[in-house]
């Protein structure tokens, strides 16, 4: 009776685990992408809010995005080279940024 009583408990353990392993082994990069890409889209967000945040209008201008290694590319068209490096700057300050890519273009 001990044997079956315990090979039943076993059985019923393993059984509850059989979810628990497969979603520790699921290495999907599809799931993988998605949160990478909310990251991402965080990072964008809050970079896009810290150039509106200085009320000038050329910086609202500026394209940005991010890559999966935290890189943000800004490219647009702003009124100084001051305005530019200040685009780089906030971008930088941004938590998350790792580094920043600029192709900004400065038109007075």
């Amino acid at each position: 009776m001990m044997k079956i009583t315990l090979a039943t408990s076993c059985f019923i353990l393993a059984t509850a685990l059989v979810p628990v392993a497969a979603q520790a082994a699921d290495t999907d990069p599809a799931n993988k992408s998605v949160s990478t890409f909310v990251k991402d889209s965080a990072i964008t967000t809050k970079v896009k809010a810290k150039l509106a945040a200085e009320k000038l209008s050329s910086l609202a201008k500026i394209k940005v995005d991010t890559d999966a290694a935290g890189v943000v590319s800004l490219s647009g068209t702003v009124k100084t080279k001051e305005e530019a490096d200040k685009a780089v700057s906030l971008a930088t300050a941004v938590e998350g940024v790792k580094s920043v890519s600029s192709t900004i273009q400065v038109s007075p």
